[in-house]
């Protein structure tokens, strides 16, 4: 076994020795300015990501259900109606589902907001809901999908877009449910 050293060879450059030697090696330790802020920041959304994926669904679903207090305010308002009249066979007042919808997606964005004792049945209402809204998908197929294409129409983007806040809805239920899971465990671990 020799031992001999390898030196490290360098890149190929143009120019002479001169401007070779006047060249440094980046400074690795130097950050750029905002660094610092913005890692701090990143640690913040780590620690505090569930609160603010379940807080701004939260204000979401508010927004939304009080919009539907408001005759007309609400751009899904119609869509909402057909489709929980379809779903209610017709019985019930067009006026009393808008209430019922209006009522249920602030309560639900006041659940999640709030979390602790509401996030649970916020979150089953939740979900609940979602399927009666992917439900305009079959119950309203004229105004989900456009003649001849699997393409949605503007209603089904509409509708088709909250595939997000399922998404985020899991992450945050997962996170709740195996939180308590963990606090249970009779092997202290979690």
């Amino acid at each position: 076994m020799s031992s001999h050293t390898v030196e490290p060879s360098l890149p190929p450059t143009s120019g002479n020795a001169e401007s070779l030697a006047g060249r440094r090696e980046p400074d690795r330790t130097r950050r750029p300015p905002g660094f610092r802020f913005l890692r701090r920041l990143a640690e913040l959304v780590d620690v505090h990501a569930f609160t603010l994926l379940r807080a701004t669904v939260g204000i979401v679903f508010v927004g939304f259900g009080v919009l539907k207090l408001f005759p007309s305010a609400s751009p899904a308002e119609q869509l909402a109606v057909d489709a929980a009249t379809k779903m209610t066979l017709g019985l019930v007042p067009e006026t009393v589902l808008l209430l019922s919808l209006a009522t249920l997606e602030t309560a639900i964005g006041i659940g999640l907001i709030a979390g602790r004792r509401l996030l649970r049945p916020a979150l089953v209402a939740f979900f609940l809901h979602m399927g009666g809204v992917f439900s305009t998908l079959f119950l309203l197929p004229d105004a989900m999908w456009q003649p001849h294409s699997p393409a949605p129409t503007m209603e089904g983007q509409y509708v088709v877009k909250n595939v997000v806040l399922v998404a985020v809805c899991l992450v945050v239920a997962a996170h709740e449910w195996s939180r308590g899971y963990r606090s249970r465990r009779p092997d202290g671990a979690g």
